[in-house]
């Protein structure tokens, strides 16, 4: 029996479920490094519209991405649930600006599907897939996809 329950272990990810304009979106929580609460963002020139600028974790100079920006999405007010998710991508650090955080999931294997084929007017690289969660569906990214076209203009996290 036990080793049912760890090939059923195996067989699933855990994902950081948050909003963006009322969707719900996940990201790998092996890739999640902590949550923050919004605080000063210092804007830097220069860089692509949703580089929203640099902020101070903890003596680190960390790049934020504005993921309402970087999906075209209307700006809003930062408010009392907007965070900061901040992740680590190919040796990078990087905030991660989203409306707020809802859950940690455990998404078994087979319950990932595949993203769906919007033909070549949908950009959907930085999908992994879609997966079902409180009866609606959910869309997994693909950190690094998402951030490839920026990640030459992320500058890199510094010590201060």
């Amino acid at each position: 029996m036990r080793a049912l329950a760890e090939n059923s272990v195996q067989e699933s990810r855990q994902f950081l479920t948050f909003l963006l304009n009322d969707q719900e979106y996940g990201l790998e929580i092996c890739k999640i490094r902590e949550i923050r609460g919004y605080a000063p963002i210092t804007p830097i020139p220069n860089v692509p519209p949703h580089v929203r600028g640099v902020m101070n974790l903890r003596g680190t100079i960390l790049p934020v991405i504005d993921l309402r920006m970087r999906f075209h999405l209307p700006a809003v007010e930062y408010n009392k649930f907007t965070v900061i998710v901040i992740a680590a991508i190919g040796g990078k650090t990087v905030g991660l600006l989203v409306d707020s955080v809802c859950d940690v999931l455990m998404v078994a294997h087979d319950a990932m599907r595949q993203a769906p084929d919007f033909g070549a007017t949908a950009d959907t690289r930085f999908m992994n897939g879609v997966f079902e969660s409180r009866e609606h569906l959910t869309v997994a990214l693909d950190l690094e996809e998402l951030l490839s076209d920026c990640a030459e203009a992320l500058p890199q996290s510094i010590a201060a």
